[in-house]
């Protein structure tokens, strides 16, 4: 695979572009595209830029997010670039995308915790902000659930946080998030499972590859970008 041309003023490295679809590696912090009523700088936005500084922008030539990371997910995106690719990812994307591997470094829960590996199948509920959670029977029986499936490996555990390697089986907001914390291992970083601890400064969750099959030319294509090696190191030093 070529270097990724970072256009630092922007911030930005394009893993891969060609007339059809764009591949880029999103930073942590910085929104996939915008949602009503915000007016922060988006991944969209800053493909817009750099479209329209090459003179490569137009109404039939431009970015369109086929699937999204949360703000303070970091890692592998992929942008259509004109609506017919566009159609074709949203129509067939389970058919196409062959691969979405997350990294995640989470807090040890008290006591217990999760076998080496497995699949987390909870449905999930989201609340009046728009998080979602792993309701209880109980205490959430009023709220609408989607399914949802999480398939997992633990690559390194340590003396108080585990670096997780993820898949979804099904792509539903804030998944990996809930799933984890529902099972006493919120990741680092997230407010939204109450993690108790920021090592890093951000949220550790990690999109670290991709793999499709190009709507166009039908070439299987697979993208990789290695979470930061701060998170092992990390783990490791921590250790009893």
């Amino acid at each position: 695979m070529k270097k990724p041309r970072t256009h630092r003023e922007e911030k930005l490295d394009i893993l891969y572009e060609d007339t059809s679809l764009i591949v880029i590696n999103k930073p942590s912090g910085l929104l996939s595209v915008p949602y009503p009523g915000s007016s922060a700088r988006t991944a969209a936005d800053i493909l817009e830029r750099i479209m329209r500084s090459k003179g490569a922008y137009s109404k039939h030539h431009r970015p369109f997010a086929v699937h999204r990371l949360d703000r303070d997910t970091s890692g592998v995106m992929l942008f259509a670039l004109n609506e017919r690719t566009k159609d074709e990812f949203m129509r067939s994307w389970h058919t196409l995308v062959t691969e979405r591997i997350y990294r995640a470094v989470a807090e040890n829960p008290a006591e217990g915790g999760l076998a080496d590996s497995g699949i987390i199948d909870a449905p999930l509920a989201y609340n009046a902000y728009n998080r979602a959670f792993v309701p209880t029977a109980e205490k959430h029986a009023h709220f609408d659930t989607v399914a949802a499936r999480t398939r997992y490996k633990i690559i390194e555990r340590g003396a108080a946080y585990t670096l997780f390697e993820l898949s979804l089986d099904t792509g539903k907001k804030n998944q990996i998030r809930a799933h984890l914390a529902a099972n006493g291992y919120p990741i680092a970083g997230d407010p939204i499972g109450h993690a108790r601890t920021d090592p890093f400064g951000r949220l550790a969750l990690h999109a670290r590859s991709l793999a499709f099959t190009h709507p166009v030319t039908r070439k299987v294509m697979r993208f990789e970008v290695p979470e930061p090696e701060a998170w092992l190191a990390y783990i490791r030093f921590n250790r009893r």
